[in-house]
């Protein structure tokens, strides 16, 4: 059997190439080696992507974010990639975007932007048609994590333009809702924002809002909605963080036909797990179930999907044993496999609907 395309909702490649130098064109062993040592796997890990990784993983396509964080959370002085203010970010995902450009430019045997239905059918086909030995480039997706770099609404045609096409409104709390660590409604401000977004076409990623914003902007948002990248906080027992997607949020994400991407970050699996600590204590059938608890929730297998945050801030030392890098991600498979999914139900999960959500809102050429 052919194993299915994947699709990854949620990887941080301009963060990391900017912050760490790293470069995503070379293979897992090559960047590992040049790493080995260094600050980098002190301050991020070891790495879990490479460019053979997305081939021997099929890896299809990702959702590559413009990422930046508010100068308040600034743990270390190497974090260069924060801002203080709408202009701050507004520069720095400007220089994100940039390097995407650069990226599929220079590399378009490997990357190409995906801006419209056209691109992904064609992603996807070259995909398809692989014969061993072959390889195909990687669909690249543009998300916006935390809306602070729009500093005026009438900007929002320029990004589309430029190909951005989700926009999660909140990382950290801001002027438009609330955020991870930051509770919040969702603001005046907010609501202009969705609804500018809504009139262009972008998508909305709930991931990192603070659930009673997210809420209403559920209600509300007229165009896709989506959680690229979140986990069930039901199955997360004693955990008070407000990142995790409660039952409420979750059925209101169904309601609207929302695609939910898992994450498989052990302390995105079990609450207690701390930087350091042995990932045995966490494993892939853990994000199987974060995974079965949205198709439980749903009744079908139509709304689940993968968005790794792989080296979005933690590395190897931070995932569940059985994930050297991003191919392993196929090992999902067989796991859904023997909780009674179907091959159907798999190729949707780790790939398909997220093809069929990105179909729904993508303009045509």
């Amino acid at each position: 059997m052919t194993r299915p395309l994947i699709v990854d909702a949620h990887q941080d490649l301009a963060w990391n190439a900017q912050s760490f130098g790293r470069d995503i064109t070379q293979p897992l062993a090559e960047r590992r080696q040049r790493e080995r040592g260094s600050p980098v796997v002190e301050r991020n890990g070891d790495t879990l992507l490479g460019w053979d990784c997305y081939q021997d993983g099929r890896v299809a396509l990702v959702f590559a974010t413009l990422y930046a964080a508010p100068v308040r959370f600034q743990v270390a002085d190497w974090e260069k990639l924060v801002y203080r203010d709408a202009r701050g970010a507004e520069r720095l995902y400007r220089g994100q975007l940039d390097y995407y450009e650069r990226l599929c430019d220079e590399h378009a045997d490997k990357f190409r932007l995906v801006k419209d239905s056209q691109a992904l059918d064609e992603v996807v086909a070259a995909w398809e048609g692989l014969t061993e030995g072959q390889e195909a480039a990687v669909g690249l997706v543009l998300l916006m994590e935390g809306a602070e770099a729009i500093r005026d609404l009438g900007e929002l045609e320029e990004w589309w333009q430029r190909g951005l096409r989700l926009i999660g409104p909140a990382w950290a709390g801001n002027r438009f809702c609330g955020g991870t660590h930051e509770p919040g409604p969702l603001t005046d401000d907010g609501r202009a924002l969705l609804d500018a977004m809504a009139a262009i076409g972008f998508a909305l990623d709930v991931s990192h809002m603070d659930p009673p914003a997210a809420l209403e902007a559920a209600d509300r948002y007229e165009g896709l909605i989506c959680a690229t990248h979140a986990n069930a906080k039901t199955l997360l027992k004693g955990s008070e963080s407000n990142r995790h997607l409660t039952d409420e949020l979750i059925a209101a994400l169904l309601e609207r036909d929302a695609v939910i991407g898992a994450v498989p970050y052990n302390l995105f699996l079990y609450p207690d797990w701390r930087k350091g600590a042995r990932s045995e204590l966490c494993s892939l059938d853990m994000v199987v179930d974060h995974i079965d608890y949205i198709c439980q929730m749903a009744g079908d297998a139509r709304h689940a999907g993968l968005g790794s945050d792989f080296d979005g801030g933690f590395g190897l030392q931070s995932v569940p044993p059985e994930l050297d890098n991003l191919a392993d991600l196929q090992k999902l498979g067989p796991l859904l496999a023997a909780r009674g999914y179907s091959e159907e139900d798999i190729a949707a999960i780790l790939g398909g609907n997220w093809l069929r959500s990105l179909r729904q809102f993508l303009p045509t050429a």
